[in-house]
């Protein structure tokens, strides 16, 4: 029998040396290499870290928050294409996918987000990459027009634009009292179908003083319908305008609640019908569109605070808020287009037209993928069950003020189309 190991750390004799547990305690170790047994910092560790290291161990906390929710949307935008250039070329042997890998890559978020569930250790990164990343993708977009492109688009829009503004308010407003909808949901409800989604909610909901919940809801109703406008718009814009990529735009910039649901939509029509500039002219009607939060959200808010019988404050209105930064970011890079392409050469000679050309071929690519990547954190970050929380009634008015914009741009564009395509083109 074993006796116990002395003090001294000598092995005890035996008739059997292998039999002592001691003599295998390090097999498997490496002489010289330290045998971590826990990775984890001590609280010394932490607390003696002071300036740089404080500051690099933050941004390092920040990158293992958000890696995981923006790997998971970039992998699936990459699965998009794979998928779309195998089904086209692979598959069907066409020379063109009959699936865009765009709507591909929201599909694909759908079903991980509806089946499997998503961690919350993904929730940080794809909040980036619906805040951030697709803030990127819009901003880029700008490098592709000119200022002069921008604004024979602006100037040819305008006219819908403000049609489906005044309609989708004055029609949503009455929708919502028809349902018995509370009045302040009901007004979240139409700025957000009227202008731009989920942004001109988040900015009325505190000057009305607007609940979480009803924040919430009228949220969840533009997304609902502003995704199903995503998938079945561009098709619908192609078999109304038969292919005229202008109409199909405005069509696009229009009747879409949502900023990133129009870039996505736009995206989807261009790699389905092989008409990038669709996106072009959606994005720039739908950033006119959103300019219009200016003027309306403030008139919104005194309608409904003349209508309240109560004397408590008035908020003010947060007027930083009511222009996006993507905006003034896309307008930016369409001044920079305009001044590289002033005089017979590029930047006055500093690079050749080659070199601007790849520049600005180089931020187109890197718009679409960020614009990929965000949709696919569109259909990661919703969840279809949600819909039984909101409720029939904010659902009907969702879906009428859906049909709404849809209708009355579609039929202005049918019966005017051509008229405002030579507005923008004679602007241009």
């Amino acid at each position: 029998m074993w006796h116990h190991v002395s003090m001294t750390g000598a092995i005890p004799p035996s008739s059997d040396p292998y039999a002592n547990p001691d003599l295998f305690r390090f097999v498997g170790s490496m002489e010289g290499v330290p045998d971590f047994v826990d990775l984890a910092e001590t609280p010394a560790e932490r607390a003696a870290r002071e300036g740089w290291r404080a500051s690099g161990h933050s941004r390092l906390e920040a990158m293992g928050r958000i890696a995981p929710g923006l790997l998971l949307a970039f992998l699936l935008a990459v699965v998009g294409r794979w998928v779309s250039g195998w089904l086209g070329g692979g598959l069907l042997g066409l020379e063109k996918s009959p699936i865009s890998p765009i709507l591909i890559a929201i599909l694909g978020g759908l079903v991980i987000r509806n089946t499997l569930g998503l961690p919350s250790v993904y929730e940080s990164g794809l909040q980036l990459c619906l805040k951030k990343v697709l803030r990127i993708g819009v901003a880029l977009l700008g490098i592709r027009l000119s200022l002069a492109g921008v604004g024979s688009i602006g100037l040819a829009a305008l006219p819908i634009i403000i049609a489906c503004i005044v309609s989708a308010l004055a029609i949503v407003s009455w929708v919502s009292r028809a349902l018995s909808l509370p009045s302040r949901l009901g007004v979240l409800v139409a700025v957000g179908t009227a202008i731009c989604g989920n942004t001109a909610i988040v900015a009325t909901g505190p000057v009305i003083k607007a609940s979480e919940d009803e924040i919430a809801y009228a949220v969840g109703t533009i997304t609902v319908f502003g995704l199903v406008a995503l998938i079945v718009y561009p098709f619908v814009a192609h078999a109304l305008f038969g292919g005229d990529s202008f109409q199909a735009g405005l069509f696009l910039g229009t009747a879409i609640h949502d900023t990133a649901q129009v870039a996505g939509a736009g995206l989807l029509y261009g790699q389905q019908f092989a008409a990038p500039e669709v996106l072009d002219i959606a994005t720039v009607t739908k950033l006119v569109r959103n300019i219009f939060m200016i003027a309306v959200i403030p008139l919104m808010a005194l309608a409904y605070q003349r209508g309240e019988s109560s004397a408590e404050g008035k908020p003010g209105v947060p007027y930083r808020d009511l222009i996006p930064v993507f905006v003034l970011g896309f307008i930016g890079m369409a001044c920079l287009r305009s001044l590289g392409d002033m005089g017979e050469v590029p930047w006055g000679g500093l690079i050749s037209a080659e070199q601007w050309q790849g520049l600005i071929e180089t931020a187109s690519t890197l718009s679409a993928w960020c614009l990929t990547v965000a949709m696919a954190s569109v259909g990661l970050g919703t969840q279809l069950s949600r819909l039984r929380g909101l409720g029939l009634r904010p659902l009907a008015a969702g879906l009428v003020a859906a049909l709404v914009v849809g209708v009355i741009s579609g039929g202005l564009l049918l019966a005017f189309g051509t008229q405002l395509a030579s507005i923008g083109l004679s602007a241009g």
